[in-house]
């Protein structure tokens, strides 16, 4: 398996956002550059969205930008650990996007 955080410091002050997926559910927190705090923080747990887990996934994505734009953030990078940038992944980045993220 290949590291995804090996080089993730070197992505100069950029907040993280981290996320998980399991097989219900999907998880993901912005995470400060220097303090390692989390800033902002949802899961599909927290939004209301219906239907299949790509469109949940994307939901949880806009809900996330929406909580990082009232903390400040407005640029973040990805981690997307041990997953493959497609699915549900892709949908939350593409929901971060909407939202008006730069990622």
């Amino acid at each position: 398996m290949l590291r995804v955080r090996a080089g993730s410091s070197s992505k100069n002050g950029l907040a993280r956002v981290s996320i998980f997926r399991s097989l219900k559910h999907i998880y993901a927190q912005i995470i400060h550059p220097m303090s390692g705090e989390t800033v902002a923080s949802s899961s599909s747990l927290l939004v209301s969205e219906k239907g299949d887990k790509k469109a949940v996934a994307r939901a949880v994505g806009t809900d996330l930008a929406s909580r990082a734009q009232k903390e400040g953030v407005q640029s973040v990078y990805i981690d997307r650990g041990r997953y493959k940038y497609h699915g549900r992944v892709k949908e939350l980045v593409e929901g971060l996007r909407q939202g008006g993220i730069s990622v």
